[in-house]
């Protein structure tokens, strides 16, 4: 209540008395009168700060509806009435804790400082927003990101399961020499180390130390993907609450040019670049709301068939290539039947056929998907990318689907040796050959024509950043490595020298081979959909394979920890009938046999998870209701404001007519002056505002201020 009063204190200035002593007369007070009270209203406002804690008096004074000038005179006072009650009383003790306090924010902002200049790429990122937006910069925020999730998952399995297998025992056969091939394929000298599955083994060398290494590989694998599934959906539901939820698009440039400068920057070079930043986002945010076109019906029809016409070539395009892949997987399985020395160079190299051809169509496809969207002709350049997006979607998802098809039909009970060896091959050799195309697809897709069009065909123009290509290959390369987390433990490591590395290219062939978009449009909800789409389909069908194979698929009788169990989750099993055993973890095991194993337990945890769903969902459209409410609050309190300011203005003529002048209207004047104010209080008071044909001089600002205070001070007595 005391805030609330204080505000109240705060609106009575001396700014309300335009009429004089004539428009005081009227209401009974002399222009003393009211500069008294506002200096008495004043001291109480000042001593009342004075009570509070700095903080406290700091917010209080920003809250005040005054002028700059006159908070810097209310806070002067402050500092002067605290200063004159401490006068020389501040003791040693105080001093020293005033220091020690300083010395603690300034050693919080030193390493806040510290942090931010040692985060990985943060003046390279900064760079790239400022010079090609925040479009462009969301695929290396994205990549950035990737390179966590791979760092994680290296560390977990190389601690949990690689350095325990390499103290027990070496896998290898001594008789593999390295010749450099492997590499590229993944074959020979990798393929008894721990590298791949085949490489770990359940046997102990030492009878001392006993290390399960079914239950390690299993709960290792389980716990990553687990912490890789709630990392995704915290990350995918904050960045819709905050890029979709909460987003305004009316007041979002006007946030960017009012309130986000850092005035703490001095560096000239920091300046230029957040100045170029604020421009390019700006731009990007005016964009969308100029790019909305009207056609007529025959445009939009003529649109429609264009756009039915090329999502039909689009999807024969993928359809051909899944057909083309399947063919040649069963090529590659026929060659493996007939194949008489398996080490031999020849056939090991003649493996990158299959993951040649996968990156070639995952290569040229998009070009041609891009070529497509150029036809169609987007006034958006969001929502093209968005259909280009989907389209890459729906070819790399279907060419995987073949050839996790291939994997867990056709090579698990065809291949004679260890087929999780094997798989992990081909998920080894198709990360590599992908990082290659890559590099490949920047050279000529953006190196080449960059120089045809500078200085062949000038009419093509510097090419732009295809961001849809690039963070579809990112999410593509990213499913292949959480598939092969359980045929090939170390993958991640591959893919974070591939990302560390990617990073680097890809910046050197943005800064010297490509161009600013040529129409922005806002990047803060693309982050959103790429994480969506890094969870379904890619995380999602990666987890599915995984599920299946640890709960359906025999694992291989010659490798690998699990051998000679039916399912990979068979050794779960053995180890709780072992632990039943003990008493003292009952309770697992009743876990593990009324939850873990009980179908009517997870349908309910389901359940029970769409509930929350839908909960949160209403209290989302409930707090959007509320937002709705709130800006029409503010809105009608602006048009009050100018309500009130019009009759101030009206007052204010009225006042400078000569005092003489209002006997000329005799007293049906006066009577009809105080009935239509008098309406106008009673009005106001109910809420509702006065009619627009009423009288311009039929109200008092300065009265209706007046009674607003009176009725506060009552308000107060009362509390």
């Amino acid at each position: 209540m005391g805030v609330t009063s204080m505000r109240r204190r705060g609106t009575l200035k001396t700014g309300l008395l335009p009429g004089g002593n004539v428009a005081l007369e009227k209401i009974g007070l002399t222009e003393e009168d009211v500069r008294d009270e506002i200096m008495s209203e004043e001291q109480d406002l000042v001593k009342e700060l004075v009570t509070m804690s700095t903080r406290e008096c700091i917010q209080a004074i920003r809250d005040l509806p005054m002028c700059m000038e006159d908070k810097k005179n209310i806070r002067n006072q402050v500092l002067a009435s605290k200063s004159s009650k401490k006068g020389f009383l501040l003791t040693c003790s105080a001093d020293c804790s005033e220091q020690i306090s300083l010395s603690l924010r300034r050693c919080g902002v030193g390493l806040s400082s510290a942090r931010q200049a040692v985060r990985l790429w943060q003046g390279t990122m900064k760079e790239i927003g400022g010079r090609f937006g925040t479009s462009v910069l969301s695929y290396f925020s994205f990549l950035k990101w990737l390179l966590m999730f791979n760092t994680i998952s290296f560390l977990v399995n190389f601690g949990f399961i690689t350095i325990p297998q390499l103290v027990q025992t070496s896998g290898r056969s001594p008789d593999v020499r390295f010749t450099g091939l492997e590499l590229i394929t993944g074959a020979g000298y990798f393929n008894q180390t721990v590298m791949y599955y085949g490489g770990y083994i359940n046997g102990t060398k030492d009878s001392d130390f006993k290390y399960n290494m079914q239950l390690a590989y299993f709960f290792t694998i389980a716990a990553y993907l687990v912490l890789c599934g709630v990392s995704l959906i915290y990350s995918m539901a904050r960045s819709f609450r905050r890029n979709f939820v909460l987003s305004d698009l009316s007041s979002g440039s006007a946030w960017r040019l009012l309130c986000s400068w850092d005035f703490s920057m001095v560096n000239e070079r920091a300046v230029r670049q957040r100045k170029n930043n604020l421009r390019v986002q700006l731009k990007e945010s005016l964009s969308e709301m100029m790019q909305t076109n009207f056609l007529p019906v025959s445009e939009r029809m003529k649109q429609l068939g264009i756009h039915l016409c090329t999502w039909v070539v689009s999807a024969g395009l993928a359809a051909g290539s899944c057909a083309a892949i399947y063919y040649l997987c069963q090529y590659n399985l026929q060659q493996i039947k007939v194949s008489q020395n398996p080490g031999n160079l020849k056939e090991e190299a003649s493996t990158l056929l299959l993951p040649f051809v996968v990156s070639l169509f995952n290569l040229v496809i998009p070009l041609l998907y891009s070529l497509l969207s150029k036809v169609e002709n987007y006034s958006n350049p969001r929502f093209q990318i968005y259909v280009i997006i989907l389209r890459n979607v729906f070819l790399k998802m279907s060419i995987l689907s073949i050839l996790c098809f291939h994997w867990v039909n056709n090579v698990t009970t065809n291949v004679p040796m260890c087929w999780e060896s094997y798989v992990g091959q081909d998920l080894y050799r198709l990360v590599i050959v992908n990082f290659f195309f890559s590099i490949f697809g920047s050279f000529f897709g953006e190196f080449l024509r960059r120089i045809i069009g500078t200085r062949c065909m000038p009419s093509i123009g510097i090419p732009e950043f295809d961001i849809a290509t690039n963070v579809l290959d990112l999410i593509y390369a990213q499913t292949l490595t959480w598939i092969g987390i359980y045929f090939s433990p170390l993958l991640p490591l591959i893919q974070m020298i591939k990302l560390f590395l990617l990073f680097y290219l890809k910046k050197v062939s943005l800064n010297r081979n490509c161009q600013p978009p040529r129409r922005s449009g806002r990047a803060a909800q693309m982050q959103t959909i790429y994480i969506a789409l890094l969870f379904f389909p890619s995380f999602v069908g990666a987890l599915s394979l995984v599920a299946y194979t640890v709960w359906c698929l025999t694992p291989s009788d010659s490798c690998g920890p699990f051998q000679g169990l039916n399912t990979t989750f068979e050794a779960v099993s053995l180890w709780m009938e072992d632990t039943a055993i003990i008493s003292e973890f009952s309770w697992a095991v009743w876990i593990y046999s009324h939850m873990i194993k009980s179908e009517l337990f997870f349908f309910l945890l389901a359940l029970i998870f769409l509930v929350l769903i839908y909960f949160f969902w209403q209290i989302t459209q409930g707090r959007k209701m509320l937002i709705i409410l709130l800006k029409e609050q503010i809105i009608n309190e602006g048009k009050d404001k100018a309500f009130l300011l019009e009759k101030l203005r009206t007052f204010q003529n009225l006042s400078l007519v000569p005092y003489h002048a209002e006997n000329v209207h005799g007293p049906q004047y006066f009577e009809r002056t105080y009935q239509t104010e008098s309406d106008y209080s009673e009005g106001y008071q109910r809420g509702a505002c006065p009619e627009e044909d009423t009288p311009p001089f039929a109200s008092s600002a300065l009265m209706q201020a007046m009674m607003a205070r009176r009725q506060a001070e009552e308000e107060d007595e009362e509390y």
